[in-house]
């Protein structure tokens, strides 16, 4: 593929009378191979060998058409030095959109044709022939990969080494115990958003010996609404009370904590272990909170650091399970079958343990 500008060089290049002959035939050739002509067609139009029309077209493959127009100068190839190989780093190393591309990241290609077109202007001759080759050896040899994005989360808790000291002196607590602590509950708290009532516009086909061997389902459906899943898991029973609601602020949190205040003793205090969420610290929660005093702890994550919250093991085994592929007829369909789940999952609880490094 060449660009128009590439194009209409090549045009004038082969037309032209005044350069050189051999200019003028490799630009025809890969004209030509651009305009959909085969090898062996180009070698007849052209009188060439099939051989000689190869080499071209792979050289302008390999180099892109301006370079492949010109004959290697005479003697040893430039020697690519180490300033050389920085500035390709420092141009691997910056996005394209910052050099006034449109790409966010390099591919090879892209990358090579910059060094190629700038080298000489900035003092590196050298890498004026840059190949694709060349700038794989070079991200290789410097363990880069500017076509990728890789994602970090940045620590923005000043006090994330100290609350997550804390979570984890609570689970190295509840699982020393051999038995349920009598006086304290652990509860494991969180929201899974987001969760989506999808309709089959079709019915589902099962499965047919001989014909295909899994179910098969059209590819339209109706969007019914989403819901969001707020759980508890109890971190030394391994059971669940979770509720399914529509939104999740401040009132369908209390709502939570009402089931949980129900479920334990009343002598029993109730550790939660739960994130920043605004819900969780709101003036509704608080004002809760006040009408039951001395009823729960909270031991809260990190900014950040959810994933140490015991209870997203829960949501991942709901996704692997239950949520998978799911369709339903209604909202409320969708809210009884994760709730039937839920009870499912009670009927044979699972401790959840900390095993991350």
């Amino acid at each position: 593929m060449i660009t128009a500008e590439e194009n209409q060089w090549l045009e004038e290049t082969a037309a032209s009378k005044k350069g050189q002959k051999r200019h003028a035939t490799r630009a025809a050739i890969m004209l030509g191979y651009a305009n959909g002509e085969s090898i062996s067609e180009l070698a007849r139009r052209l009188a060439l060998t099939r051989a000689s029309v190869g080499t071209w077209v792979d050289r302008a493959l390999e180099v892109g058409v301006y370079s492949a127009i010109f004959d290697t100068p005479h003697g040893a190839e430039p020697k690519i030095t180490e300033a050389d190989l920085a500035w390709a780093v420092s141009i691997a190393c910056r996005k394209p959109k910052d050099l006034g591309y449109a790409a966010e990241v390099w591919s090879r290609s892209a990358l090579a044709e910059h060094l190629r077109r700038h080298a000489q202007a900035e003092g590196h001759p050298a890498l004026s022939r840059a190949a694709k080759s060349t700038v794989q050896r070079l991200l290789t040899k410097h363990a880069l990969q500017p076509q990728k994005v890789g994602y970090y989360l940045e620590r923005r808790d000043p006090e994330f080494d100290r609350k997550m000291a804390e979570v984890l002196a609570v689970y190295t607590e509840v699982s020393a115990r051999e038995e349920p602590d009598p006086t304290m509950a652990t509860v494991s708290v969180d929201e899974k958003p987001g969760v989506q009532a999808i309709a089959n516009t079709a019915p589902d086909l099962p499965p047919v010996p001989g014909v295909h061997r899994q179910h098969a389902r059209d590819h339209e459906y109706r969007r019914l609404g989403t819901c969001s899943i707020i759980a508890g898991l109890d971190l030394a029973t391994g059971r669940v009370i979770a509720r399914v609601e529509r939104r999740h602020r401040s009132r369908e949190f209390v709502a939570l904590l009402r089931d949980l205040n129900a479920a334990y003793p009343p002598d029993m205090r109730i550790r939660l272990i739960l994130d920043n969420h605004s819900a969780h610290l709101s003036r509704e929660t608080r004002a809760y909170l006040a009408s039951v005093p001395n009823r729960f702890l909270f031991v809260l994550t990190p900014k950040h650091g959810s994933w140490l919250n015991l209870v997203e093991t829960l949501f991942a085994k709901m996704a692997r399970t239950f949520l998978r592929h799911i369709r339903v007829s209604s909202w409320e369909e969708l809210r009884d079958r994760i709730l039937l789940g839920i009870a499912e999952i009670n009927a044979h609880p699972v401790v959840h343990r900390w095993r991350a490094t």
